[in-house]
C-alpha cells in the first residue's frame, strides 16, 4: 500500500497569509491537521486514477471534536472546478455512503460480497468529473469522525451546522488553494435541513470579516427534509397520485382526519382507523423509492452475505456492502484511520444523542434570499420519505417570481423531469424534479443525476 502520509501543523505555515487576522491569530495554536493520500485502496484494482486524500481535522474549543473527511480533487479542472462540501442526511450517517452510494468516483461491485475484500468499481458519473468534493463525517461519532469527550457527542441541528462551518474554514486554511474556488454547500435526505443553517453560518462569518473569507456561491440539496411533520403530512397527497391508496381512501382520510395526519387526536377512532389503511397500503414499499425493491421482513445478516443474486438485492442489503468494507482492517490502515478512535463503523450512528431544534428550516431559505446566492433544489418523483409534494409547498411558501416556467429537462435525449426556476434579481433557486427518481438521487438515477449537476454548476440551461 503506497501512500504519501503529511502531518501538518499549520500554526506557522500561515501566519503570512492571514496576519491580519487577530482572531485567527489566537486560534491558531489550538489545532493541526492531518492528511493522508491515498494511492490504493483495498478491493480496488490498481492505482486509484483520482486524488483521495483523507484525514482529519479538529473543531471546537479544545479540538476534541475530530471530524474526518475524504477529499476527492476534481478530475478535470481542480485549479478553477467548484468546491463542494457533502453532508450525508440521516442525521448522523457517514459521507462515505454518499461517496460510494451516490456522487463519488467508486462504488460497490454487487457481484462480490463473497470476494475479500468487497470489489470496488469506477463510478462513470461521478460528481467529481466537474468539481472538487469534501465528503464529511459529521457530527463526531458519525464514520469515522470521535469526539475526545464524552461532552462532544452531545448535538443538535444547530451545532451540527455550526461544526461543520468550523471544519470548513480550518479545512481551507490547510489547503489555501481551494479558497478561490466557487463553493457550495450540497447534500440530500436530513442534511437538505442542516446545509441552510451551514450557509447561513457561512454567510454571517463574510458579513463578520472572520478569516478566511469563503468564496460561497450557493447550495444544493436533494429530496431535502426541511419540516419533517409537513413531509409526513404530505405522504397521504403522495400515495393518492401515485395510486398507492384509492381516491375512496384518500378522501375519507382527508375529511376524517381533517387534514392533520401525524398529531392525531387518540379519539379520534375514524381518523385512526383510516391511518392504519394506508400504512397497510404502503409497508411493503420500499419508501425510498416505491418501485425498487422492498427488504423481506427477517433479513439478517446470514442471509445478506449468501445472497445467490446481487441484482434482487433491496436497498438496505446493498447499503451492507459498505459496513463489511469499512470495518476490514486493510481498510482502516489504507484510510489511515486513528488505531483505538472506532470501535465499529456503522453507516448510521443512530447512538449518538441529536437533538432535534429547528423544526422548519424555511426560515433560513427565506434568510438566505437576501443574500446573492445560488440554490438547486433536486426531487426524485417517487421517493415517500421526503415526497415533492412537501418540497413543492415550502417552495412555493417563498413567494419569489418565477422567471422561468415548468418545463421539461432531458437526458440522453429523454425527459429526465421537469424543472421551474425562481429569482429576486440577487437569489436565484432552481428546482428540478427527477422523472422516476428516489429519495438519493444519484443512487438511483446516476446518469440524469450527473447531467442536471453538470449544467447548474456550468450556469447552463437544465
Amino acid at each position: 500500500m503506497t501512500k504519501t502520509n503529511r502531518s501538518l501543523t499549520i500554526c506557522i505555515r500561515l501566519l503570512w497569509l492571514w496576519e491580519k487576522s487577530l482572531l485567527l491569530l489566537l486560534l491558531l495554536p489550538n489545532f493541526c491537521s492531518t492528511q493522508t493520500i491515498i494511492k490504493n485502496l483495498p478491493g480496488f484494482s490498481g492505482d486509484l486514477p483520482f486524488k483521495l486524500e483523507t484525514g482529519y481535522v479538529g473543531v471546537g474549543n479544545k479540538d476534541e471534536l475530530q471530524l474526518f473527511y475524504y477529499f476527492i480533487e476534481s478530475e478535470r479542472s481542480p485549479e478553477n472546478d467548484p468546491l463542494l462540501l457533502w453532508i450525508t442526511g440521516g442525521p448522523r450517517c457517514s459521507s462515505f455512503s454518499g461517496l460510494v452510494y451516490e456522487n463519488g468516483p467508486i462504488s460497490f461491485s454487487f457481484t462480490s460480497i463473497t470476494k475479500h475484500p468487497v470489489e470496488l468499481v469506477l463510478n462513470p458519473y461521478s460528481w467529481t468529473k466537474l468539481a472538487n468534493i469534501i465528503f464529511l463525517d459529521a457530527p463526531a461519532g458519525t464514520g469515522f469522525s470521535y469526539s475526545t469527550t464524552a461532552d462532544g457527542y452531545n448535538t443538535s441541528d444547530t451545532i451540527h451546522a455550526k461544526r461543520a462551518s468550523e471544519f470548513l474554514q480550518r479545512w481551507l486554511l490547510t489547503h489555501p488553494k481551494f479558497l478561490a474556488n466557487p463553493l457550495y454547500i450540497s447534500g440530500d435526505s436530513y442534511s437538505g435541513k442542516i446545509v441552510p443553517i451551514i450557509v447561513q453560518e457561512i454567510t454571517n462569518g463574510i458579513e463578520a470579516g472572520i478569516a478566511p473569507s469563503l468564496n460561497l456561491k450557493g447550495y444544493v440539496i436533494g429530496n431535502p427534509v426541511t419540516n419533517r411533520k409537513e413531509e409526513l403530512n404530505s405522504q397521504i397527497e403522495f400515495a393518492h397520485r401515485m395510486t398507492l391508496i384509492s381516491t375512496r381512501m384518500f378522501e375519507s382520510t382527508k375529511r376524517n382526519c381533517k387534514g392533520e395526519y401525524v398529531d392525531v387526536d387518540p379519539n379520534n377512532e375514524l381518523c385512526l382507523n383510516n391511518l392504519q389503511a394506508f400504512e397497510e397500503c404502503i409497508s411493503r414499499l420500499e419508501e425510498s423509492h416505491i418501485l425498487a425493491p422492498a427488504c423481506a421482513p427477517g433479513i439478517d445478516d446470514d442471509n445478506f452475505l449468501s445472497f445467490p443474486f446481487p441484482e434482487q438485492l433491496c436497498r438496505v442489503e446493498r447499503q451492507r456492502y459498505s459496513e463489511v468494507w469499512a470495518n476490514d482492517m486493510n481498510v482502516r490502515k489504507a484510510l489511515n484511520i486513528r488505531e483505538g478512535t472506532k470501535a465499529e463503523w456503522a453507516r448510521c450512528n443512530s447512538s449518538i444523542p441529536y437533538i432535534k431544534d429547528v423544526r422548519s428550516s424555511v426560515d433560513y431559505h427565506r434568510n438566505l434570499m437576501q443574500k446573492s446566492l445560488r440554490a438547486f433544489v433536486y426531487s426524485g418523483d417517487h421517493d415517500l420519505k421526503v415526497p415533492h409534494v412537501s418540497t413543492e409547498a415550502w417552495i412555493e411558501s417563498l413567494s419569489l417570481p418565477i422567471v422561468d416556467d415548468w418545463k421539461a429537462w432531458f437526458s440522453n435525449n429523454q425527459v429526465a423531469g421537469y424543472r421551474v426556476g425562481y429569482s429576486n434579481g440577487e437569489y436565484h433557486l432552481t428546482y428540478a424534479t427527477i422523472k422516476g427518481g428516489g429519495h438519493t438521487g444519484p443512487e438511483f438515477n446516476p446518469r440524469e443525476s450527473f447531467d442536471m449537476i453538470e449544467r447548474w454548476l456550468e450556469h447552463s440551461p437544465l
